[in-house]
Protein backbone atom coordinates (compact mmCIF):
# COMPACT_ATOMS: atom_id res chain seq x y z
CA UNK A 1 0.00 0.00 0.00
CA UNK A 2 2.95 2.62 0.75
CA UNK A 3 4.42 1.87 -2.53
CA UNK A 4 1.63 2.59 -4.53
CA UNK A 5 1.25 5.79 -2.46
CA UNK A 6 4.57 6.54 -3.64
CA UNK A 7 3.11 5.65 -7.11
CA UNK A 8 1.10 8.02 -7.31
CA UNK A 9 2.82 10.59 -5.21
CA UNK A 10 5.19 10.22 -8.27
CA UNK A 11 3.06 10.45 -11.02
CA UNK A 12 1.05 13.36 -9.71
CA UNK A 13 4.52 15.53 -9.78
CA UNK A 14 5.36 14.27 -13.07
CA UNK A 15 2.19 15.60 -14.11
CA UNK A 16 2.72 18.88 -12.39
CA UNK A 17 5.94 18.95 -14.45
CA UNK A 18 4.53 17.85 -17.74
CA UNK A 19 2.41 20.54 -17.61
CA UNK A 20 4.63 23.37 -17.26
CA UNK A 21 6.73 22.49 -20.17
CA UNK A 22 5.51 24.56 -23.20
CA UNK A 23 6.56 24.05 -26.90
CA UNK A 24 5.20 25.94 -30.32
CA UNK A 25 4.80 24.34 -33.54
CA UNK A 26 4.75 25.50 -36.37
CA UNK A 27 2.83 25.24 -40.20
CA UNK A 28 4.76 24.94 -43.17
CA UNK A 29 4.26 28.07 -44.24
CA UNK A 30 5.23 29.97 -40.89
CA UNK A 31 1.25 31.39 -40.84
CA UNK A 32 0.22 29.34 -37.99
CA UNK A 33 1.87 28.62 -34.39
CA UNK A 34 0.61 26.46 -32.20
CA UNK A 35 1.72 25.83 -28.29
CA UNK A 36 1.30 22.68 -26.39
CA UNK A 37 2.46 21.92 -22.97
CA UNK A 38 3.95 18.76 -21.73
CA UNK A 39 0.84 16.58 -21.60
CA UNK A 40 -0.05 17.96 -25.32
CA UNK A 41 -3.21 20.06 -24.52
CA UNK A 42 -3.17 23.25 -26.60
CA UNK A 43 -2.16 26.62 -24.33
CA UNK A 44 -2.39 29.36 -27.51
CA UNK A 45 -3.10 29.33 -31.26
CA UNK A 46 -2.05 31.62 -33.35
CA UNK A 47 -3.52 32.41 -37.10
CA UNK A 48 -1.86 35.17 -39.61
CA UNK A 49 -4.86 37.11 -40.92
CA UNK A 50 -4.32 36.12 -44.28
CA UNK A 51 -5.74 32.58 -43.61
CA UNK A 52 -8.42 33.70 -42.02
CA UNK A 53 -10.11 34.29 -45.35
CA UNK A 54 -13.17 32.58 -46.65
CA UNK A 55 -10.98 30.34 -49.47
CA UNK A 56 -8.68 29.51 -47.14
CA UNK A 57 -10.18 26.61 -45.19
CA UNK A 58 -8.47 23.79 -46.61
CA UNK A 59 -4.86 25.41 -46.03
CA UNK A 60 -6.18 26.32 -42.34
CA UNK A 61 -6.32 22.88 -41.49
CA UNK A 62 -3.68 21.56 -42.88
CA UNK A 63 -1.40 24.10 -41.01
CA UNK A 64 -3.23 23.17 -37.70
CA UNK A 65 -2.74 20.17 -37.94
CA UNK A 66 1.28 19.99 -39.30
CA UNK A 67 1.69 22.71 -35.94
CA UNK A 68 0.45 20.18 -33.63
CA UNK A 69 1.61 17.54 -35.02
CA UNK A 70 5.34 19.42 -35.02
CA UNK A 71 5.06 20.88 -31.36
CA UNK A 72 4.04 16.84 -30.44
CA UNK A 73 7.13 15.93 -31.63
CA UNK A 74 8.77 18.38 -29.48
CA UNK A 75 7.36 17.12 -26.80
CA UNK A 76 8.21 13.75 -26.58
CA UNK A 77 11.92 14.35 -27.62
CA UNK A 78 11.96 17.14 -24.04
CA UNK A 79 10.26 14.41 -22.25
CA UNK A 80 12.48 11.56 -23.03
CA UNK A 81 15.71 14.13 -22.65
CA UNK A 82 14.16 14.89 -18.97
CA UNK A 83 13.53 11.81 -18.47
CA UNK A 84 15.62 10.35 -15.44
CA UNK A 85 16.26 6.40 -16.25
CA UNK A 86 16.81 6.10 -12.07
CA UNK A 87 13.46 7.81 -10.96
CA UNK A 88 11.42 5.48 -13.61
CA UNK A 89 12.79 2.17 -12.54
CA UNK A 90 12.05 2.75 -8.84
CA UNK A 91 8.55 3.97 -9.83
CA UNK A 92 8.22 0.98 -11.83
CA UNK A 93 9.62 -1.20 -9.00
CA UNK A 94 12.85 -1.51 -9.80
CA UNK A 95 12.69 -3.38 -12.80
Amino acid sequence: MKDLYKLQREARKMQKEMKKLRVEGFSKDDLIRVEINGLQNIEEIEIDEELLSLGRKKDLISGLKHAHKQASKKVQKEMAKDMDMDKMKSMLGGM
